[in-house]
């Protein structure tokens, strides 16, 4: 059966000097180091296709620091960057705030911290891996049609989404410690896709930007 391997790429370091959880809020640039997080990136996928790797389809969720970090592998590539909207990071009622233990005090929050497992705080695990695993199996099956068996397609997308997802993919519960994720900045999870089942039958985490991490910004994603 065709297959297709969609990266999932979380994007880079953004330049938050206040320490609020950005969320959806436009207008989140990349800081330089994240700048440097995404054209290593750039560098790796570049070498990939130059060992053959047929990477044929790049999407972004529309959040400035995704679109930034997907522009030096679309120009690397020589791919359009597509807005893909189901990607986008998870909403959060916390968004705009410095999520600490003094704010999390305060009685306006109390009914929004009731139910960990769904969360009750923001958008349900469940919905979050739905919709990015729908994105990543209509990624592969996009592929496959613009580059034959075995083509690949790259996400740029948030830590809790891309996290969600993997659980989803792996049978794991989706609730879980945010501090243990396994998503770093500019981290790879790749998911290879049957495309005629739409079943991931493999993955693989990676981090190609890994010696731009020490030192960087360490704050969960929502």
């Amino acid at each position: 059966m065709p297959s297709s391997t969609v990266h999932l790429l979380r994007h880079g370091e953004v330049y938050n000097p206040a320490g609020v959880l950005y969320g959806r809020l436009p207008e989140y640039h990349l800081s330089e180091r994240g700048r440097r997080m995404a054209e290593c990136v750039a560098e790796h996928f570049a070498q990939q296709t130059h060992d053959g790797a047929r990477i044929v389809l790049l999407k972004a969720s529309p959040l400035t620091r995704a679109q930034e970090t997907a522009a030096p592998t679309a120009a690397a590539l020589g791919l359009e960057v597509e807005t893909e909207p189901r990607i986008i990071e998870a909403e959060n009622h916390f968004e705009g705030l410095k999520v600490n233990p003094a704010e999390l005090a305060r009685p306006r929050h109390w009914r929004y911290l009731v139910n960990p497992l769904r969360p009750s705080w923001g958008e349900p695990y469940e919905a979050q891996a739905a919709r990015v695993l729908a994105a990543v199996v209509d990624a592969a099956r996009t592929a496959v049609d613009r580059g034959g068996d075995g083509a690949q397609a790259v996400l740029v997308a948030h830590q809790l989404p891309i996290w969600a997802a993997r659980l989803k993919a792996e049978g794991r519960a989706l609730w879980h410690d945010p501090r243990k994720r396994e998503c770093t900045l500019a981290s790879l999870t790749s998911l290879t896709v049957d495309t005629a089942t739409g079943a991931v039958v493999s993955l693989r985490y990676t981090e190609p930007a890994a010696a731009f991490l020490p030192g960087a910004a360490t704050t969960p994603g929502a």
